[in-house]
């Protein structure tokens, strides 16, 4: 614990002195406080808006069932898929699509998933939201080396975590073992390499892994094709298709990182919702569930229904980031960080039949102001609503906290470079922040000095405070990663259960996690 008294630490809100310090302050990262990050512009006309159908990503089907697991295969690949109508775009896909396909597992059934790596560099894959044995958690030095048998080792340009001796390193392939003792929720996988998540999560490798349970069986909520799992992603496309991105390295074999413009966080013109642009989604007028994930590398999204419905209250949440709310809570707008999901349900049934009903950013301007459409296409059945009590959530209160321990988010040096630090330190894998025993309730504080959305592997937590206040209105459930404004402190409670081993917290700005942010803790 750094001793910080929880009155100093509440008052820490100086990240621009911490910036100037650091050499990082500057005009450009003190402009709009809406979201870190600078834009980059395609190269290519961009399509008008709600031309395109909205995708579904495929469920993938196991390969193999037995009493106790499902197995899957799942191969990593580099493909060209159509994006941009009339333009091959080249991709990093998981099964060589993007999203890559959705696992429906059941809580408490184990699912083993084989990755094969058939890309030119190493890859990690982390179950996002998983609570996961370290071994299988997708740790960011645990490679799986492209099957071919040659890769190229990286040099990190003053990073700290050049070696780890701990590293579980594979040829070709890895099984990720996931035992899924969990809540219902909405969960994701995706790239978590050290120093490139950033540039290989924009070229494609994510997907939804949803996890289902009794609990939610019995709940009278929208299902079937009234379910919709959206997400939402930006990128910029360069003059021949491909995504473009800022690398030092557009190989991702040696340097790692972006350039200088571009190290508060990558933002693209296009925003994509389920791999495709500005899509649109004929719905009945019924109520549907959106399980929403920001899976952008540093955009913040503020969303919002236009037109509203009559009365407002677009959204009803039903869940966070690990799974169900204990009750609903309605909400006009919805700002969503990268990496955080919420589940929800729209009724459409308050819209005419022929209406056209947008979700806007509120963030946005030009084209990022717009997500996707819905069209109220007919009238069918209505066979869903939204219980009073939806679940049960262990409560934790600070008397049960056996420790509590302060972490400070901000600008950083990299060697010569300019990066991102916690606790005024770059990552380094053989350092451990802290260990937790296992079973203990904690207490984490977080003060920050841009945008930064942590995100803790392993547990879920509760936020305990914002600001020195109480929780704001969408930081209700289980959460796993929690978005903190220039200069703001919040308070998380968590019990660390579930498994020993070393784990890691990070910023999920993806371009920070790749510059330094990120550290481990151990459970012991």
């Amino acid at each position: 614990m750094s001793g910080l008294s929880r009155r100093r630490f509440f008052s820490l809100t100086g990240g621009a002195g911490a910036l100037f310090a650091a050499g990082l302050a500057g005009p450009r990262l003190f402009g709009s406080a809406a979201t870190s990050g600078e834009l980059l512009t395609s190269k290519v006309p961009l399509p008008a808006p709600f031309q395109v159908p909205l995708p579904i990503p495929a469920v993938l089907a196991p390969i193999a069932r037995d009493a106790d697991a499902d197995r899957y295969e799942i191969v990593q690949r580099q493909t060209t898929v159509e994006i941009l109508p009339g333009l091959r775009t080249p991709i990093w896909g998981y099964q060589g699509t993007f999203p890559g396909p959705t696992i429906e597992s059941r809580s408490g059934r184990t699912a083993i998933v084989r990755h094969r790596n058939e890309l030119p560099v190493p890859t990690v894959v982390h179950l996002h939201g998983g609570r996961t044995p370290s071994e299988s958690d997708g740790y960011t030095t645990d490679l799986v080396l492209p099957a071919g048998g040659t890769h190229t080792t990286h040099s990190h340009g003053g990073h700290t975590g050049m070696q780890d001796p701990h590293a579980r390193v594979t040829q070709g392939m890895r099984d990720y073992v996931y035992p899924l003792q969990q809540h219902a929720s909405t969960l994701w996988y995706h790239d978590h390499r050290m120093d490139f998540t950033g540039p290989a999560v924009y070229r494609g490798l994510a997907g939804f892994h949803l996890i289902r349970d009794t609990e939610e069986d019995a709940l009278p909520l929208p299902h079937s094709e009234r379910e919709l799992p959206l997400m939402i992603t930006d990128r910029a496309f360069a003059e021949d298709g491909s995504m473009h991105y800022p690398s030092v390295d557009r190989s991702l074999t040696t340097v790692h990182g972006v350039e200088d413009s571009y190290i508060e966080g990558v933002l693209g013109d296009v925003i994509l919702v389920n791999g495709a642009p500005w899509p649109v989604a004929e719905v009945s007028a019924t109520r549907h569930r959106l399980r929403v994930l920001n899976a952008s590398n540093a955009r913040r999204y503020d969303l919002a229904l236009d037109p509203p419905p009559p009365g407002g209250q677009a959204f009803t949440q039903i869940g966070s980031d690990q799974g169900l709310l204990d009750t609903s809570r309605v909400h006009d707008h919805l700002p969503i960080a990268p990496a955080e999901r919420y589940d929800l349900v729209v009724d459409f049934g308050r819209y005419p039949v022929g209406s056209e009903v947008t979700l806007v950013n509120r963030l946005g301007t030009g084209s990022t102001a717009q997500v996707m459409r819905f069209r109220v296409a007919r009238r069918d059945k209505e066979d869903s609503h939204i219980p009073d009590r939806l679940s049960e959530i262990e409560p934790l209160d600070r008397a049960q906290a056996t420790v509590t321990r302060d972490f400070s988010f901000r600008g950083g040096r990299l060697g010569d470079r300019h990066g991102w630090t916690i606790g005024g330190r770059p990552y380094a894998p053989s350092r451990i922040d802290a260990r937790p025993r296992l079973g203990d309730v904690e207490i984490w504080r977080f003060v920050v000095d841009l945008h930064h959305p942590i995100h803790l592997h392993l547990v879920n937590f509760r936020v305990l405070s914002r600001g020195g206040r109480a929780p704001g209105p969408y930081d209700a459930g289980r959460k796993d990663t929690v978005d903190l404004r220039p200069g703001e402190a919040v308070e998380v409670i968590t019990r660390f259960d579930g498994y020993r081993g070393r784990y890691m917290f990070h910023c999920h700005n993806l371009e920070h996690e790749d510059m330094g942010m990120m550290a481990n803790f151990e459970t012991i």
